[in-house]
């Protein structure tokens, strides 16, 4: 799971500033370990700088590179809600069950988040549409009248 991307450099001793960052600011503490083009490197260094984290690694990384964790270092989402990741590939259906897709993305909207589905079809990831996420069943309900008709 993406916590951030290694941004413009700030220093000279190979501290950069996270670009996209996790909102949670115990992910970029010193002693925390984030894994990057598949290898684990500790945060040795940090702080903020224009309200965004700024921290150094033990090891030289590339920008760009994404800043990650393991799904299962995650702490469980509080009741009620989800991590975006555990959307991708849920089916979605209608009220009444007319099936729409499968979640191919979440993407980031300028109001809302916006789910497209394999069909073609995007949702809002707003109240009036969203009805039920069963991360456990591997769905989600949504209101008619959001998906023209196939």
């Amino acid at each position: 799971m993406a916590i951030g991307r290694v941004g413009r450099p700030h220093g000279l001793n190979g501290a950069f500033v996270v670009e996209e960052a996790s909102d949670d600011p115990s992910r970029f503490a010193v002693g925390a370990r984030v894994h990057v083009d598949g290898q684990q490197a500790e945060i040795v260094e940090t702080k903020r700088a224009g309200g965004r984290p700024v921290v150094r690694l033990d090891r030289e990384v590339a920008r760009g590179a994404l800043l990650e964790v393991p799904a299962a270092e995650l702490p469980p989402p509080v009741e009620g809600s989800f991590y975006v990741f555990q959307l991708i590939g849920l089916d979605v259906e209608e009220e009444g069950g007319r099936e729409l897709g499968r979640v191919q993305e979440v993407a980031s909207g300028v109001a809302n988040d916006v789910l497209e589905l394999d069909s073609g079809i995007a949702l809002p990831m707003v109240e009036e549409c969203i009805r039920a996420v069963d991360i456990e069943r591997g769905r989600i309900v949504v209101s008619p009248g959001f998906a023209e008709p196939r």
